[in-house]
């Protein structure tokens, strides 16, 4: 599998990348990449052991208990704003327009800023 300028166009597009005007060298890149893919893929794997501790049920998780590390600050010194035990942020100003909808379409307790 290759990709051309118009697939590297098409994906910054929909990405929200800007590129510049001359993207052979990214094309070339790409291409580098889906090259050593394609090797890898060829590689039988078939009766090849797993690998220890990696699995579809992962690793044990400890108990989260103990005494909790107290702040070197008062919470509120940093983070003003909280709800439910978590600290608010003002929204990006490139993600004013997808929030105004977003409120409007969760409701006021749960699309704030």
């Amino acid at each position: 599998m290759a990709v051309d300028e118009g697939d590297v166009r098409h994906i910054a597009l929909l990405a929200r990348l800007g590129l510049p005007d001359d993207v052979s060298g990214l094309v070339q890149e790409l291409n580098g990449i889906l090259g050593h893919m394609d090797v890898l893929s060829r590689v039988k794997t078939k009766d090849v052991q797993p690998t220890a501790g990696v699995g579809g049920g992962g690793l044990p998780l400890r108990t989260d208990d103990g005494d909790q590390i107290p702040l070197a600050r008062d919470r509120d010194d940093f983070a003003p704003s909280m709800r439910a035990g978590f600290f608010l942020v003002p929204r990006l100003a490139t993600h004013e327009a997808l929030g105004e909808e977003r409120h409007e379409s969760l409701g006021d307790d749960e699309g704030g800023s």
